[in-house]
């Protein structure tokens, strides 16, 4: 089954930059077909969030929709057996180990098709 990790940090914090660990932790989980991608992001403060408005019309804003401390920094797609095997994993994301959050959600079967 696969699951999608989304990194999450306290981007206030100095230390919240991406984790020089977090190259090594995914090469060794890609060499053994666990991990299936990934990347890290720009910081909350470059994104654009997109709502719709009444009539249909896009309404654009500077950075993230939520006012949290804790910011998505990055995700990893993994490939496990069960949500124990994607604990088990999760947990040794530097994010983790460094303070932040690792939120593991299950990808639903079908996805977007690449035709």
């Amino acid at each position: 089954m696969q699951y999608l990790l989304l990194i999450c940090q306290d981007e206030t914090r100095a230390d919240s930059g991406p984790s020089e660990g977090c190259g090594t932790w995914g090469e060794d989980l890609a060499e053994r077909g666990i991990v299936t991608g990934g990347a890290i992001l720009h910081p909350s403060t470059d994104a654009t969030t997109v709502r719709l408005g009444g009539q249909g019309e896009v309404l654009l804003s500077d950075g993230p929709f939520a006012e949290t401390k804790e910011q998505i920094a990055g995700f990893a797609l993994i490939e496990c057996a069960d949500l124990d095997e994607a604990v088990k994993i999760a947990s040794t994301h530097p994010g983790a180990v460094a303070g932040g959050s690792v939120e593991i959600r299950p990808v639903l079967a079908g996805g977007m098709d690449k035709g």
